[in-house]
């Protein structure tokens, strides 16, 4: 379920789930924080994410996703990658979508292969992302590129999400590792500092409270449960705003 290796001062951790194209499961969260704890404490300089096979992550597996344990430990995992005191590096080798795109904007850069693409399905699942996923997405791109990947639920592709500033590189996980070995060369308290001021962004203030009751209605509403039965029978879902 997870591939962990190292060459010299980096950590590739790779998501091996390819029966569920690499979606993110309870178990597989909980197993992508270990390996991500335990190369902070062997003193990884550089850590880089990916997917098995020709897809990065298909997002979270929605079979488990409406548990508030889920959604709880996705944040948690999410949180750590981005406060690790070592840059992180997702290679997007494939199509990036809903917490596969979570995944990728918690570390702290990006590189993307010319044939893949992201994409944040929510609205067509009668469902939301939490605000850091909102607000860190508006701060790497801009309100309108967000917006489009957002309200729009429009996938994106690789050209544009380098255009776009969500991708740093356009490149496949060698490009990423081999980035990854120059960076792992960098002064490491320069690169914990600078990691900690670009991270303190404002995401991670709370929701007011209009917010959090809207974003739990979507969670608990009937569309969501039309969203996840259309997509199991493979059709448009018919949402009525319940």
């Amino acid at each position: 379920m997870l591939g962990v290796s190292r060459d010299g001062d980096v950590v590739t951790i790779e998501l091996q789930r390819a029966e569920r194209r690499n979606a993110l499961n309870l178990e597989l969260i909980t197993l992508l924080r270990e390996a991500v704890l335990a190369a902070i404490a062997d003193e990884a300089r550089v850590i880089v994410l990916t997917g098995h096979g020709p897809i990065f992550s298909a997002g979270a597996d929605l079979t488990g996703v409406y548990s508030e344990e889920f959604l709880n430990s996705l944040m948690e995992m999410l949180h750590l990658i981005e406060s690790a005191p070592v840059p992180v590096i997702s290679a997007i080798n494939g199509g990036a979508l809903g917490a596969g795109v979570q995944l990728a904007i918690a570390s702290d850069l990006r590189v993307i292969a010319p044939d893949a693409y992201i994409a944040i399905p929510a609205a067509k699942l009668g469902i939301s992302v939490d605000r850091w996923t909102v607000r860190r997405l508006a701060s790497l791109i801009g309100g309108g590129p967000a917006r489009t990947i957002l309200l729009g639920a429009e996938p994106v592709s690789a050209v544009d999400a380098y255009n776009f500033g969500f991708a740093n590189k356009l490149g496949t996980l060698a490009d990423a590792q081999a980035w990854a070995k120059q960076i792992a060369e960098l002064a490491p308290l320069s690169l914990r500092y600078m990691k900690l001021v670009f991270n303190d962004d404002g995401t991670r203030e709370p929701d007011n409270a209009q917010q959090r009751a809207a974003f739990e209605a979507t969670w608990s509403s009937a569309d969501a449960q039309e969203g996840l039965l259309a997509r199991q029978e493979k059709r448009a879902a018919k949402f009525v705003g319940r």
